[in-house]
């Protein structure tokens, strides 16, 4: 299963309330993100062999209730959303809802019809769609826009997902986009994507590890959005970071809600149809 977009989504914003003056991603840089990324995949398997719940959401009585009762709960996973790297910001958010009278199987309906993200996830996905690849797992390009203040940022990403099924109940998704590329001039007669690792840097690099489970009458979804951006600089941090975080979770909780409404959408499709298909038959 596929959740791996909806946290590219989530942490589109994250760099756009740096300035806007041409950067280019620095080794340096890079070494940090795939460091804190081993880290990341290293907490994800522990829970697979160590004994702590599987699901985030399993580690407090009291989220477990909320998210049950139909709120979306979003945190932080490293101190104030984001870690300093060298020349760099690694932000890092958790969020989580539960979808009622859905499945897996019709989850993954869902997130895998990349086609349609750019009607799931409007107004922020532009267009999506799969790509073919000849590697283990899938691939997709999408392109999505937000305004922020006053910067308009429009990217284009590439990515490869990698979906694990643990049981018929649970299972887990890796996604990663190495290629983030900016669209200068978005929707002019002068659009060109830059060179990848070049421009504004609102978004270097996106990597998302998604966990779902089918219990309770319905599926818990839950996604860890990491996304590596230019740095903020100090003298300017403490007015920024709040803004960025602010659009994180505003952002996270708008793409768990409209994934939830378009697997409901999704499961009273499928029983029309069924139900159409019952009447023609007799």
């Amino acid at each position: 299963m596929n959740t791996k977009t909806f946290l590219a989504l989530a942490l589109a914003a994250s760099g756009c309330a740096a300035q806007a003056s041409p950067v280019y991603l620095q080794p340096e840089t890079v070494h940090a993100w795939e460091a804190y990324l081993r880290g990341a995949d290293a907490r994800m398997q522990a829970r697979l062999s160590s004994g702590k719940p599987f699901m985030w959401i399993d580690e407090a009585p009291d989220r477990r209730s909320r998210v049950r009762r139909g709120e979306i709960v979003i945190e932080p996973l490293v101190s104030r959303g984001a870690q300093t790297v060298p020349n760099g910001l690694v932000h890092h958010w958790i969020g989580t809802v539960f979808i009622p009278s859905s499945t897996l199987e019709s989850l993954q309906n869902v997130v895998h019809d990349y086609g349609r993200y750019k009607e799931i996830y409007k107004p922020v996905v532009m267009d999506a769609h799969s790509v073919p690849t000849s590697t283990e797992g899938e691939e997709f390009s999408m392109t999505f826009q937000r305004h922020v203040l006053f910067v308009t940022a429009a990217l284009q990403a590439r990515y490869r997902v990698h979906d694990f099924d643990i049981n018929a109940h649970r299972g887990y998704s890796l996604a990663d986009a190495a290629s983030v590329q900016e669209i200068e001039d978005y929707r002019r007669p002068s659009e060109h994507l830059l060179p990848p690792d070049t421009g504004s840097g609102f978004i270097w690099r996106i990597h998302s590890i998604s966990r779902y489970e089918e219990r309770d009458g319905g599926v818990y979804l839950e996604m860890e959005a990491i996304a590596l951006t230019r740095d903020i600089p100090g003298s300017l941090r403490w007015l920024v970071v709040p803004v960025v975080n602010h659009l994180s979770i505003n952002s996270l909780s708008a793409t768990l809600s409209q994934t939830r409404q378009a697997v409901g959408e999704h499961i009273v499709t499928l029983a029309s149809r069924r139900k159409s298909s019952g009447k023609d038959s007799n």
